[in-house]
């Protein structure tokens, strides 16, 4: 059973004390695949390094979070582009919008999220959506950008069934992380009714660690608390869910 964590920041502060150990706890379990989200351009020699480090088992993404976008926001971008010319990476991301702490800067990240599009289109890469309180702006620009060259995960999905499917009809499949473990999470209700084709698993860690750690770190090893959930809502065995959504992220990532 070979596990895909599609959604972690294992470069955070928040594991510079053990950051080996919680890497190889998360391998020891079957989690061997590991995605990793940009930031911005401060977090991309530590992503780098966490490259040579696990280079069987890391893949790197680029992009600028909506929650960093700022006043030189184009020289974020130029760094984003700067670095899909040097090198591989398997999707730009994450990228999206962001309402929940701060509205100041909703153009800028509206056209830095279509310009990271329309970058991902030109590698022929997916894209991995960050949405927070924005669910309208963020399929707003989706519908401006749709097309066969676009497709992706949509990360931490937290929206209604409604919002799963218009978010399925721009080519994306739904990251399902910890929020599916909690009592007020809501998805769980309804993400029987979204085929499991459309789903891929992911932690997010540091963040939003499923119960019985919610309000702790989370880790890449707590997606075994993910897959479980998943195995009681799809009424299918924690294996049969476990290869589905590691093909589903093959199907995505392209390896």
């Amino acid at each position: 059973m070979i596990l895909t964590d599609t959604h972690t920041h294992l470069y955070s502060e928040a594991f510079d004390e053990d950051r080996v150990e919680a890497i190889d706890r998360a391998i020891a379990l079957g989690v061997e695949r590991f995605f990793i989200p940009a930031i911005d351009s401060t977090y991309t020699e530590a992503m780098l390094d966490l490259e040579k480090a696990y280079p069987k088992n890391i893949f790197l993404m680029t992009g600028l979070h909506p929650t960093h976008v700022k006043e030189n926001y184009e020289d974020e971008l130029r760094h984003v582009e700067e670095m899909l010319e040097q090198r591989n990476f398997y999707a730009v991301g994450e990228i999206g919008i962001d309402l929940y702490w701060d509205k100041t800067f909703l153009k800028e990240q509206q056209e830095a999220f279509r310009r990271q599009i329309q970058l991902a289109k030109k590698y022929k890469l997916p894209i991995v959506i960050h949405c927070r309180d924005a669910f309208d702006e963020v399929f707003e620009v989706l519908e401006s950008e749709k097309g066969a060259d676009l497709f992706g995960i949509f990360h931490c999905f937290t929206g209604d069934l409604e919002q799963a499917k218009k978010a399925i009809s721009y080519n994306m499949k739904l990251g399902i992380g910890g929020v599916v473990t909690f009592k007020n999470g809501k998805i769980d209700k309804f993400l029987a009714e979204i085929p499991i084709e459309n789903i891929v698993l992911e932690t997010d860690s540091p963040y939003l660690a499923p119960v019985p750690y919610r309000g702790k770190r989370n880790e890449s090893a707590y997606l075994m608390n993910v897959l479980e959930k998943l195995a009681d809502v799809y009424e299918m065995s924690t294996e049969v869910v476990a290869d589905a959504t590691t093909e589903n992220s093959k199907q995505v990532f392209g390896v």
